[in-house]
């Protein structure tokens, strides 16, 4: 069986899980991805050299498939040390055919790469846009394996078209975004622990009530009238 394209379920089956999750019947109503933003800070002390420098624009070149810009700063901040048109980050924005082949990759390769990798968060920005922060841009499979020193970070920027955090998770989720599974307790879980709970106190209430009437025992025990002593005989006078 062929691999269908991201482009090719976008406007296939995912459309129409789309229409159906979320209650909307017109196909140019439904959430779109409208951009993806790939973008990394330049450290730096620990990214300085103008090779290393080259090294982050290559590689994000490779990765995304796109020649990068180079961001520089506007304004000099004296306590992180940057002047005015220093050089402090690299980005790409994706749209179109290569921003889903780009996904396409990142979901359905880069992602499983990262190690002990148990999904993303669901984390949205209020307004139906995601991101993904990566520590190790190795983990791409177009990059080279790199030297320890040249391992660097990236974040991934989903923008789109819906400002609802819930159809853009629904849209997301479609495509195959692995988010993180949340812990749910199934009704059935939910009926034994009520019984065990239920059970438990049962237990803890019969053993104080048979500690009450031991007690209560012990009580009647130490209370018991002391014999008469027996008549003496009347003093003589």
């Amino acid at each position: 069986m062929a691999y269908a394209s991201l482009h090719d379920r976008l406007r296939g089956p995912i459309a129409k899980d789309l229409k159906k999750d979320l209650g909307i019947k017109n196909t140019y109503a439904l959430p779109r991805i409208e951009k993806v933003v790939v973008n990394v800070g330049i450290n730096k002390s620990k990214m300085d050299s103008k090779e290393m420098h080259q090294y982050v624009i290559d590689s994000l070149a490779q990765i995304t498939g796109q020649k990068p810009v180079v961001t520089k700063a506007r304004v000099a901040i004296s306590n992180f040390k940057t002047r005015e048109g220093m050089v402090v980050g690299a980005m790409v924005t994706l749209r179109g055919k290569q921003m889903e082949e780009f996904l396409d990759r990142l979901i359905s390769y880069s992602l499983p790469r990262i190690r002990d990798f148990r999904g993303v968060t669901t984390n949205f920005d209020g307004h139906g846009n995601y991101a993904i922060g990566i520590q190790d841009h190795s983990i791409f499979p177009e990059v080279p394996l790199p030297d320890a020193k040249q391992i660097f970070g990236l974040q991934v920027q989903i923008t789109t078209t819906t400002d609802s955090d819930k159809e853009a998770k629904v849209l997301l989720k479609a495509i195959g975004m692995p988010f993180k599974k949340e812990a749910k307790e199934t009704n059935e879980e939910k009926e034994k622990k009520e019984k065990a709970e239920a059970l438990q106190v049962a237990k803890e209430e019969a053993e104080e009530g048979q500690k009450e009437e031991e007690g209560q025992e012990e009580k009647e025990a130490n209370s018991e009238p002391e014999p008469e002593p027996e008549n003496s005989p009347p003093e003589s006078t």
